[in-house]
């Protein structure tokens, strides 16, 4: 086995979850994963942990839900009982073909994202982490040969994340004290986002690796302005290029997208959260350098900023204070590194890719 594998398994063990010997963990994976998984059960025998593992198999799920009406989506109880229950849980991506779910009918998709809500809130409740096997399907769509994807993944996991923290801690800090942030670039994005009182994550590789940003949640009707993501989006095997959105008091009122409209219509009327967002991320992982298709990695990459839909991030909302509710969250992205600006309380904290404060600055 490749002992960069190996070593994948033990920053999700040791540094994401630290997980203990009278922990039960579950582990999501699909079957194309199953070297990552088996690298996992050698460490968490290790530490003497209790492990379970949940196959994902895509084929399975577009033959179900093909055959599935909307209405007949329910919760599974079962699974919500049974994550009650569960310290630890490790989910693991990675295709062996990107587009098996692309044949399912959007309002199939919509229904089972809102059934899974529930998993989603008890799965938030545990310690969690989500991460990246590289798979020959994934290097196509990221238009690499399988070694070199394989080098980009392993390159953005393996770094030092206590480092990076410390990096992050100052533009954290700042982020978290500001009432507003601005984020302007080229001539089709200007966006405002209220954040006043609203707590801000420094995201050094815990509950995503690779990990790399630093985010926070806008009040639910604090968003105005308007935003053009020039990366792509994929939802349910589909793929939504050029999106621009519109936002009037927290909500999209417009929206268009160059490729992929429908993807993007049957996302927004997910649920009446799904119109507003739930956070606003700046990506700062080096090991990043170029665009791959997968949200995961792209967010995360220095000179990114990324506006999610949907769900807040629990992290930035503190006691007293809303955030938004979905039972999506759906991470949007923007090059931010040529002709664009960052603003905290109308100071320019970031400028064409690089922070001018903290480490890159005074």
């Amino acid at each position: 086995m490749d002992d960069r594998i190996r070593r994948h398994a033990r920053v999700l063990v040791d540094h994401c979850t630290d997980v203990a010997p009278e922990d039960d963990v579950e582990i999501r994976a699909p079957t194309a994963a199953e070297d990552l998984v088996v690298a996992l059960y050698e460490a968490l025998g290790r530490r003497g942990a209790r492990a379970t593992t949940l196959w994902r198999n895509p084929r399975a799920t577009r033959a179900y839900a093909r055959e599935m009406d909307p209405d007949d989506y329910r919760p599974k109880e079962h699974r919500v009982a049974a994550l009650a229950e569960t310290d630890v849980v490790i989910l693991i991506k990675g295709a062996r073909n990107a587009a098996q779910t692309s044949d399912v009918d959007a309002a199939v998709g919509r229904a089972a994202s809102r059934a899974k809500e529930p998993l989603l809130r008890e799965r938030l409740d545990s310690r969690w982490v989500i991460t990246q096997h590289p798979t020959p399907a994934d290097a196509q769509r990221a238009d690499l040969s399988t070694a070199a994807w394989r080098s980009l993944v392993y390159d953005a996991v393996d770094r030092d994340w206590a480092a990076m923290r410390e990096r992050q801690a100052f533009v954290a800090d700042r982020l978290a004290d500001a009432n507003e942030v601005r984020v302007v670039a080229g001539d089709d994005t200007g966006l405002r986002l209220d954040v006043a009182e609203m707590d801000a994550y420094n995201d050094a590789g815990r509950e995503n690796m690779p990990g790399g940003e630093v985010a926070t949640a806008p009040a639910v009707d604090g968003v105005e302005g308007e935003i053009r993501f020039d990366r792509p989006l994929r939802r349910g095997g589909r793929e939504v290029e050029g999106i621009r959105l519109a936002f009037a008091e927290g909500r999209v009122v417009d929206s268009e997208a160059e490729r992929g409209t429908d993807a993007l219509d049957s996302l927004l009327e997910t649920d009446e959260g799904a119109r507003r967002v739930g956070e606003l991320g700046i990506g700062t992982n080096e090991g990043v350098d170029r665009v791959t298709g997968n949200v995961l990695f792209d967010e995360k990459a220095a000179g990114t900023v990324h506006v999610a839909l949907g769900d807040a991030l629990s992290e930035c909302v503190p006691e007293g204070r809303t955030g938004n509710e979905s039972a999506v969250h759906a991470d949007l992205i923007r090059d931010v590194s040529p002709d664009a600006r960052i603003a905290f309380d109308g100071e320019t904290v970031y400028r064409d890719g690089e922070f001018l404060i903290g480490d890159g600055g005074d």
